[in-house]
């Protein structure tokens, strides 16, 4: 028996996955338009193989909340808009991950807007579980004298082991 709300579900995540697989030679039309201009500023960071990093803000599709700012070269991109769910550089580990890999706090996407310079990428997301590794349901949970003003929407050491630390930046 499905639980409430269970075909609902799976009604969205059909329909959500029907507006975001796009065939090959659109998603390389689409790709283009969006980072080729990008590749030839100078002083930008870069991935491992060249290709220029761009700033990623994950944005709550209903409420407008800031989630995360991450980063995605080409290929991020190209997986995010081919799949439906977020993808990103990850600058430490020096390779693409897809957010909620290992949590299962996944972002499904809802739309992708590009800002007017072309070179920071809006993605407007449903944020399953928390966006922040360190617990929180976005990454700015505390105000600059370290005051937090979120709570807690689930335990990283259940999600990741004990390995992952919260990181201070």
């Amino acid at each position: 028996m499905r639980g409430e709300g269970e075909g609902e579900r799976e009604e969205e995540e059909k329909r959500t996955q029907k507006t975001t697989t796009l065939d090959e030679k659109t998603l390389m039309k689409k790709l283009e338009s969006i980072v080729g201009g990008v590749e030839s500023v100078e002083g930008v960071e870069t991935d491992d193989k060249g290709e220029v990093l761009m700033h990623a803000i994950a944005q709550d599709y209903k409420t407008g909340e800031v989630l995360m700012l991450a980063h995605m070269n080409k290929e991020a991109l190209r997986l995010t808009l081919q799949t439906g769910k977020a993808h990103y550089w990850s600058r430490s580990r020096r390779k693409i991950w897809r957010k909620g890999e290992t949590s299962g706090n996944e972002q499904i996407v809802k739309d992708i807007l590009i800002d007017c310079d072309g070179d920071a990428i809006l993605l407007k997301v449903e944020q399953k579980g928390g966006a922040c590794h360190t617990g929180y349901r976005s990454c700015f949970y505390r105000r600059l004298n370290g005051e937090i003003v979120s709570e807690k929407v689930f335990d990283p050491a259940e999600k990741y082991g004990k390995q992952r630390k919260e990181s201070v930046k």
